[in-house]
């Protein structure tokens, strides 16, 4: 499942801002694709989808969720994914963040040390996103991933990393077994990511999947 979201980026002065659109998977939480305009309209949102689906070898995701924003729910969004068969998702019932995959990875974004707190142009804002989504996909090590990065959980090198950190820690202990309390093991990767998961059969199955 891919999730979506907009968020604005100020400008060189007071009143102007950029609209960073940026397309997640939950699952590896990678970024797989991402565009800054000087506005946000449905048509772009349209494109943007597409081009996200392009950017991803082609791959459809069975589900995309986003907020209630104007663009995100707009026709020409909603046209678009009903002509690539892709489910929309929009409700969170009784939560406050409609969107957590997003909404966090925007938090990264904007806590990044290195984060101005105005661009001096849209092409200085567009410089930024390249090099912070290329260090967010290939280094950034993820909590929530078992301190993966995205791009190897995305591409499918993960659970090969995670044998090898097991045999390294296991060859730690073996020398020196006094050092540690137990066998150590490293972090777990994710079986599966929801934004809302399906309830028990004595509830209201409409909630929608988004593994």
């Amino acid at each position: 499942m891919f999730s979506w979201d907009i968020t604005k980026l100020k400008g060189p002065v007071k009143g102007v801002y950029y609209d960073l659109f940026v397309m997640l998977d939950i699952y590896s939480r990678y970024a797989v694709h991402w565009m800054i305009a000087p506005t946000e309209s449905a048509a772009l949102a349209g494109q943007f989808i597409a081009d996200a689906i392009a950017a991803n070898s082609g791959e459809v995701p069975h589900t995309v969720h986003a907020d209630r924003g104007t663009s995100v729910t707009s026709k020409p969004v909603a046209v678009l994914l009903a002509d690539l068969h892709i489910t929309q998702s929009h409700s969170r019932p009784r939560v406050s963040n409609d969107n957590p995959y997003s909404e966090a990875q925007f938090k990264t974004l904007k806590y990044c040390p290195a984060f101005p707190d105005r661009f001096a142009s849209i092409h200085h804002a567009r410089a930024f996103a390249t090099s912070f989504f290329t260090y967010y996909n290939d280094e950034h090590r993820h909590s929530g991933i078992g301190l993966h990065t995205p791009a190897t959980v995305h591409h499918g090198t993960a659970r090969a990393i995670q044998t090898h950190r097991a045999q390294v820690l296991t060859a730690a202990y073996a020398a020196n077994p006094n050092r540690f309390h137990r066998l150590p093991t490293p972090p777990a990767l994710p079986t599966a990511a929801w934004i809302n998961e399906p309830r028990t059969s004595q509830e209201n199955p409409a909630t929608e999947q988004a593994a």
